[in-house]
């Protein structure tokens, strides 16, 4: 009988380590130096027809016992490899679209990440059937099961302490997939979640934004006077604030030639508008990067962002108050919520009223913090939730402040204090 369960267990050893070991990539195109960290690319299961690609970088440090770090990028329908390559990862496509630099501010320094392209028919990830249609509900539970499959794959790292992580509709993402996670029956040694610029409720990113555009010089007084007898008996709150005038606010913001992620940035004629990602789409569809990235036969060229998913994406969610509720009531559990602070897309003071929401007590102050004796940002905390601006940056924080990025998420997964 021990002869028996001994093969068994050495049978699924083997097949762990022989489905591991055909998703290593051995090279990657436009790159002289290989690194010396592993790097894996293939496919994960979230259901028995659904197939997420992802991509996993080990950490350059200690990836034994460095935390593992998923991230996902929003839209919804939008890749996790725009991500990598072009905001936290350790390596980035140069403007040629052939060849790969290394970002000296990778958040793999210090961390195993885990970048998933998310839902089925996002990038190179596919249903079977073609069918991309889904829900909030039915994301967080193929991404739950295509990382209990991930962990399976790489039982080594089911230890290590682990985090969530993303921006944009990840703010939907992330607190629907942690509280998933928490109520799983697979053990993961689950410790945080980031959220950056996330789409956190829909009603507080459309009131702040009027605020927002107001006080950066968007538009002018007659209008905001306009809008605040209109709404508010002449003072402007922001209860009751929707009103008719506020579409010629959006008019300003979105129909004017701004860049709605990065206020004080060009915006670039590209789809999705003012996001240039030429360069990493060149790449990605290379046929020799296809290969060394083990991508399935036959699958469309990739695309930062998905139509197809988008316009059949079912949002069921207004705010994400119940999740954030639920995940707080873990003692050890850690919370960032993070912004750039020049983003209009999902601006930071959306986000800091649904902090301010969460009635939670303040146990530090907003205060500064600094990288190399530069303001990096804006911090406050309360308990386990530290929420903080990172200033000049837009809707991708780590692809437009890259060393505040990495010294915010170095303090977070190692739990280092903002301030001193």
């Amino acid at each position: 009988m021990f002869s028996f369960y001994l093969l068994i267990s050495l049978n699924f050893i083997c097949l762990t380590f022989a489905a591991k070991s055909a998703d290593l990539i051995t090279s990657l195109p436009g790159l002289s130096n290989f690194p010396s960290f592993k790097q894996y690319s293939g496919y994960l299961d979230a259901t028995s027809t659904k197939h997420l690609h992802y991509w996993f970088v080990e950490s350059q440090n200690n990836p034994a016992t460095d935390p593992v770090v998923l991230w996902l990028n929003g839209g919804p329908g939008c890749s996790s490899l725009d991500g990598l390559l072009s905001e936290n990862g350790p390596l980035h496509v140069n403007n040629d679209g052939e060849t790969l630099y290394a970002n000296p501010y990778s958040w793999n320094k210090i961390a195993n990440v885990l970048y998933l392209e998310s839902p089925a028919g996002v990038g190179y990830s596919y249903d079977d059937n073609n069918d991309v249609k889904t829900s909030d509900d039915e994301v967080s539970q193929h991404n739950y099961n295509a990382l209990v499959d991930f962990f399976k794959k790489f039982p080594e790292f089911v230890k290590n302490p682990f985090f969530v992580s993303g921006e944009s509709y990840g703010g939907i993402y992330l607190p629907t997939l942690s509280v998933r996670i928490m109520q799983g029956s697979f053990h993961i040694n689950f410790k945080g979640m980031a959220v950056g610029n996330g789409m956190s409720s829909f009603s507080l990113n459309d009131e702040s934004l009027v605020f927002f555009a107001y006080y950066h010089g968007l538009f002018g007084k007659v209008l905001w006077d306009r809008l605040g007898v209109d709404c508010c008996n002449g003072t402007i709150t922001r209860e009751n604030f929707f009103n008719p005038k506020v579409a010629e606010v959006f008019q300003y913001v979105y129909n004017c030639g701004l860049n709605e992620y990065a206020l004080y940035l060009d915006c670039a004629s590209v789809v999705p508008p003012c996001i240039n990602a030429t360069a990493q789409t060149n790449y990605l569809n290379k046929a020799s990067v296809r290969q060394a990235l083990h991508i399935k036969e036959g699958l469309p060229t990739w695309a930062v962002c998905s139509d197809a998913v988008g316009a059949s994406y079912q949002r069921l969610y207004d705010d994400m108050y119940s999740q954030y509720h639920q995940l707080l009531k873990h003692p050890n559990f850690r919370i960032l919520v993070y912004n750039g602070d020049t983003d209009m897309a999902c601006n930071f003071l959306g986000d800091q009223w649904f902090v301010d929401g969460l009635k939670l007590t303040s146990t530090m102050s907003h205060r500064p913090w600094y990288v190399e004796g530069q303001v990096a940002g804006f911090a406050q905390q309360f308990g386990n939730l530290t929420y903080t601006t990172i200033r000049g940056a837009g809707h991708m924080v780590p692809q437009w402040a890259p060393s505040y990025a990495y010294s915010m998420f170095e303090k977070f997964v190692l739990d280092k204090p903002f301030t001193n």
